[in-house]
Order: C-alpha cells, then sequence, then structure tokens
C-alpha cells in the first residue's frame, strides 16, 4: 500500500472490497457519486470502482468537497502509522497538529519548532497529504466539536471554542460542511454518554486489531509513580499536564476499544490529551505489519504467535520520562518509583483529583532546573546526570517533544555526562517513539536473547536483529515477555 503521494490503487480497491480495518486512517475512500468519503471498512455496499477516488487524509476529501459519512464514521478512524514510525519533517508535523500546535501558534509556529519555511512547509504538506496545515487543523477541530456534541450536554457557543474554532458562525459551517447535518442534528442522532459534570467525557479509543494489553497496562502500572498514576478498578490513571491546564485520565482495555474517561480543567485541552493518550498506548501502531516481520524469525514466531499485538508503552510527556529514565539507571523498578514520587512530593504541582488517589503533576523541567543536586539520594554521579538533563530540557537546547529530530535527539542526549547506551535507546523507545529503537544492552533482553538461543552479547545481539527492523522497538516487548516480570501481566 503506498500511503505517501500517490496511492495504490489496485490495493485501495481491494482494501474496500474486503472491507479490511486493518486500513481504516492509512487512506480514505471517496465516491464521487455521492460526494461522501468514507473509511476502507465502511459496512455499506462498496461502490463501482470507477466511483471511488483515494486521499490520504480525511482533510484532503473535505477540502475536496466530500462529506464524511454517517454510518462508518470516517473522522474517528485509528490515525495513520505513518506518523508515529517516521522521523521526516511530514510526519514530525503530524504529530505537532495532533498536538494542536496549529491551532495555538499558527502556521507560523508549527513552521517555526520545525525549522522551516512556512512556504516549505505547506508545500510538503499538501504534496503528501493533498492538504495543508489549516485544512488538517481544521479536520482535527471538525472531529473534536463532533466528539463533544455527542458526549456532552454542553452548550453549542462553549464547544465551538473549546474545539478550537475562532467563531460560533466557523463552527456552524464547518460542521454543516463537513457531517452535512447541523450540530443540533448530530446531538439529536446520538444519545449523551458522557459524565455530567463539564469537563469530564467518557470516550471510546479505537486501534487496529489486534491488542495484547498485557505488557502495555502491566508496564505502565508496575511503574507507576504514586502520586501521578496508579492502576484502580481496571484502569490505568495518570495526572496529564496540558497546555491550558491539567487533566486526570482513566485508561482501561476492552475487547475493541480502549475506554478512555478525561477530567479536564479546560476543555481546549481536549484533542491534545486525546493524542497524547493514543500516543502512550501507541493506538496507531499497524500491529499486523509489525508481526508479519517479526513472525518470520523463527525465534520470535513462537512470541508472536502466543500473544500477538503488543503495544510499546509510551509517554504522555517525553520531559517526564527522560527524567525518570535516569533515576531508574541501575536500580529496581520498586526504587525508580520510590525517586521518582520523592520528585514528585518535593517538586510537583498539587491538583485535586476528583476520585482521589493522585496528587501531583510531574514537576517540569523548570521546577527542576534549580534543584540541589545535593538533595537527591543517589549517587554523585547520577545526580550530575540528572541535573544536566533538566537544564538542557529547561533551556530549550535538547528537544524531545513531537517535533523532535530523533537523531538530533539522540546526540543531543549522547553528549549528556551520564547517558550511555542504555539510557539514549529506552528515551527513543519510549519518548522519541522511534519504532526501531533496540535495547540491547538491557539486561531483560538479553537474558530473553540467551533462552531463545539468540546472541547476547550487545554487538551480536544487534546483527541478528537486523531483520527485525524497522520494527525492532515491539521485538523487544515480545523478549521482555519472556520473563515473568510485573510489567508483562495486567494486574489483578
Amino acid at each position: 500500500m503506498q500511503t505517501r503521494t500517490h496511492l495504490d490503487r489496485e490495493h485501495c480497491v481491494h482494501a474496500v472490497r474486503s472491507k479490511d480495518a486493518r486500513f481504516d486512517g492509512w487512506f480514505f475512500t471517496a465516491v464521487l457519486t455521492t460526494r461522501i468519503y468514507c473509511r476502507p471498512s465502511c459496512p455499506v455496499v462498496p461502490p463501482k470502482p470507477e466511483n471511488m477516488t483515494f486521499y490520504p487524509s480525511a482533510a484532503a476529501c473535505q477540502q475536496a468537497g466530500f462529506r464524511a459519512c454517517k454510518r462508518c464514521r470516517p473522522d474517528t478512524s485509528p490515525g495513520s502509522p505513518e506518523w508515529n514510525r517516521r522521523a521526516d519533517v511530514v510526519a514530525r508535523a503530524m504529530r505537532l497538529i495532533a498536538d494542536g500546535v496549529v491551532d495555538r501558534e499558527g502556521v507560523p509556529g508549527l513552521a517555526a519548532r520545525l525549522g522551516y519555511s512556512t512556504r516549505q512547509v505547506e508545500r510538503q504538506l499538501r504534496a503528501e497529504l493533498g492538504a495543508g496545515p489549516l485544512a488538517l487543523a481544521r479536520a482535527q477541530r471538525a472531529q473534536t466539536a463532533r466528539l463533544l456534541i455527542e458526549t456532552t450536554g454542553l452548550p453549542m457557543t462553549e464547544i465551538a471554542f473549546a474545539a478550537g474554532f475562532a467563531s460560533v458562525r466557523t463552527f456552524n459551517d464547518t460542521v454543516r460542511e463537513v457531517f452535512a447535518l447541523s450540530p443540533s442534528e448530530l446531538r439529536s442522532r446520538a444519545p449523551l454518554d458522557g459524565a455530567g459534570a463539564p469537563g469530564a467525557l467518557t470516550l471510546r479509543l479505537p486501534f487496529r486489531a489486534p491488542l495484547n494489553p498485557s505488557n502495555l497496562f502491566g508496564h505502565l502500572a508496575a511503574t507507576a509513580v504514586p502520586g501521578v498514576e496508579e492502576w484502580r478498578d481496571g484502569a490505568y490513571r495518570r495526572t496529564l499536564r496540558l497546555p491550558y491546564g491539567h487533566g486526570v485520565v482513566a485508561l482501561a482495555p476492552r475487547p475493541d476499544h480502549i475506554a478512555c474517561r478525561l477530567t479536564l480543567g479546560d476543555l481546549r485541552d481536549l484533542t491534545v490529551a486525546i493524542s497524547r493518550c493514543r500516543r502512550l498506548l501507541d493506538l496507531d501502531a499497524d500491529p499486523v505489519a509489525v508481526d508479519d516481520r517479526l513472525r518470520a524469525d523463527p525465534a520470535l514466531a513462537p512470541l508472536v504467535d502466543r500473544g500477538p499485538g503488543r503495544r510499546v508503552p509510551r509517554t504522555v510527556d517525553e520531559a517526564e520520562f527522560a527524567v525518570r529514565a535516569v533515576l531508574g539507571q541501575q536500580v529496581s523498578t520498586a526504587a525508580a518509583r520510590t525517586h521518582a514520587a520523592r520528585l514528585v512530593t518535593a517538586h510537583g504541582t498539587p491538583l485535586d483529583d476528583p476520585e482521589g488517589g493522585l496528587t501531583h503533576l510531574f514537576p517540569a523541567p523548570g521546577a527542576l532546573a534549580d534543584l540541589d543536586p545535593d538533595t537527591l539520594a543517589m549517587p554523585r554521579a547520577r545526580r550530575a546526570t540528572l541535573t544536566a538533563l533538566v537544564r538542557h530540557l529547561a533551556d530549550g537546547t535538547l528537544h524531545l517533544g513531537p517535533e523532535a529530530d530523533w537523531a538530533e535527539a539522540r546526540a543531543g542526549l549522547r553528549a549528556l555526562p551520564g547517558f550511555g547506551p542504555w539510557t539514549v535507546d529506552v528515551i527513543a523507545l519510549r519518548a522519541l517513539g522511534d519504532p526501531d529503537a533496540f535495547l540491547p544492552t538491557d539486561l531483560g533482553v538479553r537474558r530473553a536473547a540467551r533462552e531463545l538461543d539468540l546472541p547476547s552479547t550487545p554487538a551480536a545481539l544487534t546483527a541478528r536483529a537486523a531483520s527485525w527492523r524497522p520494527w525492532r522497538a515491539y521485538a523487544v516487548q515480545y523478549l521482555w515477555a519472556t520473563d515473568t516480570h510485573p510489567v508483562n501481566h495486567l494486574p489483578a
């Protein structure tokens, strides 16, 4: 399947005829006779091939004058896996747009973060996605508006501004144009599923099947920092630092979706919160492509067959994870949690959790920039590593966010004192989101390699893992799964 400038028409037609949900979000089918666009798995009878045309984004469909299908709701399909597996300017732009940068800072702000001119960013996005940054952000605003309309009882005026629209008129016109229904008609078609209090929302986060929740939620629960994260009633809960305020999210695995309950201080943060939760759980991954590549290795095939669909547990805050990676150097999971909890108590931002249990936001780099290293109960060398990291994060000389160039970020990390291969690689794997990040020096990976009769020395294992590319981060999850460590199991 070609997902860049030119879509492979034959493959697209085949995916639509077979209603293959694996391709939802990869491309969109626009029907020339009805002027409606759908996801590939739309349940209606497929149109004739001569009446189909294909676009790489919902924004391109909308810009071409097509309306969203009311049956398959293409605006709610999983995101394209392309933007999580690439580090070029288009992928970085798409990650920033999903994080709400265009709504907050405009196209000039997006371009500045990428280090390109606005004309260059516009040209590259149009060439690959058929739409510029404003159209892509508009499509995202329309999706957010629909979500708020259908899951809350908020007045339409509040929804318009919470979704990022500059005026109620623009909100009304966009909703009617994209969905062929007015906001009030959209609301009348869907029963309210959200919580009653303003800011409390219950959502369903879609993913491509299969999804194995064991290592995903097991890892998050086993490494949870007290006060910031917890496992309660079958859900992973944590606090969120967001552009306009803070939030609390509860995420629970279900057979065909992730149940998401969000409590936000400011509804303008909804789009960003959803984007970060999807990234945390790696929900836009293409598990079939990953597992097919790894299954081709006889050593990994039994592991993949035993528990297909493993995801990479990532993060909602790249700087937070980098700090926690340093705290976890050469210590147990329990010790790393203890160090992080002390840091949270001393420097985190207190907040009120409506359900109790969570007490703080993890401290931002700025709050740690003047940290007295003598207050840290850890070896002197690791104190120096931590203070150097937070100083570079706070002054902006090190970027780990959605705009980060992975190669530049790795180089910046390697230049810091105390950053060896394991620390750089684990930050690349979980914070940067590099799907090919690999941990050949990790104790758990080396132990699994010995059990599977794979080379156990870092150099030899790296050479052996070349055939797993570009999905070595997922191979790490399967290797870790050979252990009985709590990170591999859903809590009771």
